[in-house]
């Protein structure tokens, strides 16, 4: 039989639990456990509110909310591949027509974030805002490469954007994983994706 001095301490230790619980799981999504999550989208959002951190702690929670439970979907191999040969294509054509290369990687990253469950490419900000809850480290790529399809920038800065772009290209083509995409599954993907100094993507 539970005597009284018992049920006391059970009830004790379900309130240490549950206190617990809260100071880990309550506070996740605000301050340091945001900050974690988001990376560089914290401090992104942070200067879009002039420094007031609630403000901007508001913004990434209403994003969680409404793309924290967005479940990506798996490509195909066949529609992997068809994506690793588009790459492919906007680089090669950066050496020519670095303008047209560019808007094409915007192109295609809209349409491939679309394809794994994201929202439509039509609205960039929801889906980057969709991207940057699953992938905040590789969004802001996404970003320069939409600004520069508007013709910001010259060709060493539409070619730093192509290449960050590709980070992001990388792990939504890799099913959502930071694993590298296979080389010998690329074709020619890489064939321009050089060095510093190369002055190609």
């Amino acid at each position: 039989m539970v005597t009284m001095t018992t049920l006391v301490i059970i009830l004790a230790v379900v309130v240490v639990v549950a206190a617990g619980a809260f100071l880990v799981f309550g506070r996740k999504n605000t301050g340091h456990g945001l900050r974690r999550r988001f990376g560089p989208e914290y401090e992104r959002a942070l200067a879009r509110h002039d420094g007031d951190t609630k403000a901007a702690e508001h913004e990434l929670n209403e994003r969680l909310k409404r793309h924290g439970s967005l479940d990506e979907r798996a490509l195909t191999p066949e529609e992997r591949e068809r994506y690793l040969a588009r790459w492919a294509q906007v680089q090669d054509r950066f050496v020519d027509s670095p303008q047209q290369a560019v808007a094409e990687a915007d192109t295609l990253l809209a349409e491939l974030a679309r394809d794994m469950g994201f929202p439509d490419g039509k609205d960039f900000d929801e889906q980057s805002d969709a991207l940057s809850v699953h992938h905040a480290k590789h969004v802001h790529g996404y970003r320069r490469v939409h600004a520069a399809k508007r013709g910001e920038g010259d060709t060493e800065q539409l070619r730093t954007a192509l290449v960050e772009a590709r980070g992001l290209f990388d792990v939504l083509v890799s099913n959502g994983t930071d694993r590298p995409v296979r080389r010998d599954k690329q074709h020619h993907t890489d064939k321009h994706h050089h060095t510093e100094g190369s002055g190609t993507a």
